[in-house]
């Protein structure tokens, strides 16, 4: 008889109080962080400020795995809006990150391929969707982007901003 305990449902369910215990066992001090501050800054930079942004960058996603466009530059402390527009008829995402942190999401996305996400750094969108990203660069040097649908990043879904410094 086989065991149902590594069902899909049942993975998510385990995945799911794991990251629940994991921020019960961070208690209050989690919820008294203003994630607006340098607290919520990360080796990317930070959550923008749609009203801040000094301007807007359009990024369309196709089914030839690719990003138009693929390079991007910005400067140390700009706010960027990012309208990503899904041109294709897959699902798509645009993701930020380190090229540590893109690899290994896109591992942990062919375990979980349909994981939501909600994070500000993240939009995925549906055939003919856009959707924005609002991001502040705050450190100079490489900022990675990706669409870690299954897949995707392997076919080369992916590209840099490059962040000059002040």
């Amino acid at each position: 008889m086989k065991s149902k305990l590594f069902t899909s449902k049942n993975c998510i369910v385990l995945l799911a109080l794991t990251l629940s215990s994991v921020a019960f066992a961070a208690g209050e001090h989690a919820a008294d962080h203003d994630h607006s501050d340098s607290h919520a800054e990360s080796a990317i930079g930070q959550p923008g400020v749609a009203a801040k942004a000094s301007r807007t960058v359009t990024v369309e996603m196709s089914d030839s795995m690719r990003f138009t466009p693929s390079a991007i530059q910005v400067k140390q402390g700009e706010t960027i809006r990012f309208v990503v527009k899904n041109r294709g008829q897959l699902k798509h995402e645009l993701s930020l990150g380190t090229l540590k942190e893109l690899k290994e999401h896109s591992e942990l996305m062919k375990k979980f391929p349909e994981m939501e996400h909600d994070e500000p750094s993240q939009v995925s969108l549906a055939p003919g969707k856009q959707g924005e990203v609002v991001w502040q660069f705050t450190t100079a040097g490489v900022v990675n982007f990706a669409c870690l649908m299954p897949g995707h990043y392997e076919a080369g879904m992916r590209g840099t901003i490059t962040v000059k410094p002040k």
